[in-house]
This record gives structure tokens, sequence and C-alpha cells, in this order.
């Protein structure tokens, strides 16, 4: 119940505050229709309309979403979530400045609207900035709804309450019995949107590895389980409204951060202690070269991390040993053969059989088949049968009716089998199927035997198999989270540092 609290609260901030900017605008504009005799019919039509548009946007945005695929879900989520943060971090900034004189400036606005086109000009006002806060606010809501966790209704009814209390609030400005400092709303509030929104690039982030874009980062950051149970107030305050769970992973920590803490620096930064222009330009040169500095250390000084182990060793049934490894040859990939104590190397070119998951790990399975060639005596008798299929004879065949020996034709296939993740082979086997042809001995006419397989098959252990794909799996982890900080974390501080230097360009001119 707690948890529905935290969420209604969150959407119903989102709904205030948007709802307010819209429902300012179309006071100010039903205050000059009014004041100029016009009616004001068309203007609460076009009011209408936007709100139609803006409500079937997202409900088509939501039932679009529902129709697809999980993975795509995911995607689509997360791109919800990204447009989402741009909206309100440019509404934000936008607002912090001009909160103060923004019902001066919507007059102004509404009076050249007035002179240029009369009435329609304002009716068409009012339907452009009802259109585009609906959206807004659709886009912003539908994104809250979806990290919800279920509880859709009520994410729904918070943003519903608080565009109603919006509307309730603007006709009370309308009319002169309220008085609200528009300045001071819209920068608490803003507290509250700034923080709601790192939610939604924690969220963002979260569904985007769960759609399979962002795997680096993974490993679990903090533990807030105590410090924000599920069941309490302030849980439900974190979690439902500010979007944060407790199992926090590490690249979510840092979207969080990196987007957090500068635009509330922006955004709280008070206006009578802005830097110079040649100050605030040296800020900006000087955070620009440590930002780049700080980019370097980490992209120089973060570990590549080891390769696995390409290669594996093979025993055969004799107990003879070998290394096998998988390579690029002239004919496409191939499987090394190289005998221990042997400087003999044997190359079989393999071809793809499709994918396979081993413990978690994707594979590409591959095969080669080789005709061994007669390699059997031509006679053969029932005591060299015995012992080449383990001490029983092949089906037709019996000590009193076929005493031998035979005369023997001998075909003999070995077929290669080997699962490997790009060079590393996962496993591998040699398997042989040895066939005879044989006659005479007391047989009526020719029959073919199975023999079995041969000595020389060999294939590596499976304990080592799963330990290789154990090794494998634990070197992707380490590679990837490598790469956040080799080459994802330097290149957003090197962003930043650009950002900064764009700044420091603007404003020397």
């Amino acid at each position: 119940m707690q948890g529905v609290f935290g969420i209604f609260l969150g959407t119903f901030l989102i709904g205030l505050r948007e709802g307010l900017e819209a429902t300012l605008i179309v006071s100010i504009v039903g205050a000059f229709l009014k004041r100029n005799g016009q009616p004001m019919r068309p203007m609460f039509a076009g009011v209408a309309l936007a709100v139609l548009i803006s409500v079937a946007v997202g409900v088509g945005l939501d039932l679009l979403s529902a129709t697809l695929p999980q993975a795509q879900q995911e995607m689509m989520e997360t791109v919800i979530n990204a447009v989402a943060v741009v909206f309100v971090t440019s509404m934000i900034i936008w607002m912090n400045r001009n909160a103060a004189r923004l019902k001066g400036e919507l007059e102004h606005e509404a009076q050249q609207a007035l002179n240029r086109g009369g009435a329609l000009a304002l009716v068409v006002m009012a339907f452009l900035a009802v259109l585009k806060e609906g959206f807004e606010t659709s886009v912003f809501l539908l994104a809250a709804a979806e990290t919800s966790h279920g509880n859709r209704w009520m994410a729904v009814l918070g943003g519903a309450t608080g565009i109603a209390l919006s509307i309730a609030l603007g006709a009370g400005l309308y009319y002169g019995g309220l008085k609200l400092n528009l300045g001071r709303f819209f920068r608490i509030t803003g507290v509250f949107l700034v923080l709601i929104a790192a939610g939604l690039v924690l969220g963002g982030l979260r569904t985007a590895h769960e759609a399979g874009w962002v795997t680096v980062g993974q490993q679990q950051a903090l533990d807030l389980s105590a410090w924000i149970p599920s069941q309490s107030v302030l849980g439900a305050l974190v979690t439902g409204v500010f979007g944060i769970p407790a199992d926090p992973r590490l690249v979510e920590v840092m979207g969080w951060l990196l987007y957090a803490v500068p635009v509330l620096v922006v955004f709280l930064w008070p206006a009578r202690r802005a830097a110079t222009p040649r100050t605030r330009s040296r800020l900006l040169a000087a955070t620009s070269a440590l930002l780049l500095i700080v980019a370097a250390i980490l992209a120089i000084t973060t570990p590549a991390g080891s390769s696995p182990r390409a290669a594996r060793t093979v025993t055969d049934r004799s107990g003879h040993t070998a290394k096998v490894a998988m390579m690029t040859g002239p004919h496409g990939r191939e499987l090394t053969v190289a005998p221990e104590g042997s400087s003999t190397v044997s190359s079989i070119t393999l071809i793809p059989a499709g994918d396979q998951t081993v413990d978690g790990l994707p594979v590409q399975a591959w095969q080669a088949s080789e005709a061994a060639g007669a390699d059997g005596a031509p006679a053969v008798t029932l005591d060299q049968l015995l012992s080449m299929t383990g001490g029983r004879l092949p089906v037709g065949l019996a000590i009193g009716r076929t005493p031998g020996p035979f005369l023997g034709q001998w075909v003999t296939t070995t077929v290669y089998t080997v699962l490997a993740q790009g060079d590393s082979v996962i496993s591998a086997q040699a398997t042989s199927n040895r066939t005879a042809i044989l006659t005479g001995g007391g047989l009526t006419g020719a029959k073919t035997v199975s023999l079995g397989g041969l000595p020389t098959d060999w294939s590596t252990s499976s304990a080592e198999d799963h330990s290789t794909t154990a090794e494998i799996v634990a070197n992707d982890r380490d590679h990837a989270e490598g790469r956040l900080w080799r080459v994802w974390a330097p290149l957003a501080i090197a962003g930043l540092a650009l950002v900064c230097a764009v700044g420091d360009s603007l404003g020397a001119q």
C-alpha cells in the first residue's frame, strides 16, 4: 500500500507541475478573450482537442508497447524514458529562468497574438500550449507508469489528480482569489522533478540492460534494503517517487549521479552569485581540461583484462593426450589437433552446425566428417570381432552358426564436433563409426556390421568443459567492466568536457 502511495505521489507531482503551466496559459488567453468580448467556446474546443490528442498519444504508445515482444517492450520503455528525461530537463531549466516573470511574458505574448490575428490567434495559442504540455505529460506519465511495477492505474490516478488540482489552482488565479508565488512554486517542484527524472535515467538504464543494449556495469553497487525497506513510508517515497531500487547497479548509480548532480547545480545556483563572463570562461576552461585529464587517466590506467584459454587438452581411449584449438585457416574455420610428444599437427576444416547454449553461454557448433578408409585386415575371426565390440558379437553372428573366419571390407568415418565461442573451445570430440561388410565364415550372404569407435577417438573432459565455460563467462564480465571504465566512462567525461568547452567559446563570443 505504501509503494502504491509513492507511485501516486510521484505522478501527482508530474501532473500538477505540467498541468499548472498549461492552465496558466489557458487562463490568460481566456482573460484576454473575455476582456475583448470574444466567445470562450472556441478556446475550450481547442483545449479539449489538444487534451484528446495528448491522451490518444499516451494510450497509443501504451497499446503499442503491450503488443511488442518482451525484449522490444524493454527497448521501447528505454526510448520513452529517454524522451521523458529530455522533456522534463528542458522544461525545468527553462522554467527556472522564466518562472518569476512567466505571467508577464505570457500576457505579453497573448497581447501580441491578439494584435496580429485576433481571437483566432489566441485560440491557436491555447491549443498549441495545451498540446505541448499534454504531449510532454503523456510521455512523462507513461514512463513513470512503466516503472510502477504493476501499479499503472495508480500512476494514472496520481497524474489525473495532479492535473485536476492544477486546473483548480489556475481557476483560482484566473478569478483573483488565489495568490501564488510562481517562481517559488516552480523552484520547489523543480527539485522534485529533477530527482524523479534521475530515477527515470536509472530505470532507463535497467530496461536498456534487459533489452540487451547495456551490458556493462551490472554488478550491484549498493544494498539499500536496510535503508529503504519495501513496507515503509521511506521505501515508498524513495522507490515509488524517485524510482530508486534497493539493489542499484554500478552503471545505474553512475547514470543517476551524472544526471542529478549537474542539473541540480545548474537549477539551484543562485542568480546573485552568477560568475562574471571572464570568471565563468576560466571556470569552464579549467573544468574542461580537468575532465579531459580524468578521461585520459581512466582510458590509460584501466587494465584490459586477460583473454580466456583457447586450446584444450583431449584424451583418447588409449590414454594418449593432444592439444586441440580453433583457428581461421585458408579454407575457413579449422580445428587443429597436435598430439603431445609429436611434431605432427593435423587440421580439420569445419562447417557451422547452428548455435547452442552451454551453462547460459551462447556458443557456436561446428562439425566435420572424414572417411578414414579401410583400416581392418581382410580376414577377421570371431575373437577379433569380440575384442572390437567389447565382448558382444554383432547381431546375426553366433559361434555355432557362423564360426568364421570372415572376409571383411572395412569403412571408417570419424565425426568431429566442436562447441566454441570465437577461438575458445568449449568442448570437442572425435567419434568414429567402423563398419565392415563380412562374407564367408558360415554366412549365407554378405552382412554389414557396425563395430563401434576406434581407440584413437578422443574428447575433452566434461568437468573441464564446465570450468572453461565459467571462465569465459567471468572473462566476458571482466571485459565488459573494463570497457565501462576504459571506454564508456572516458567518453562520457570527454562529452562533458566538450560541453564545457562549447559553453566557454559561446561565452567568449
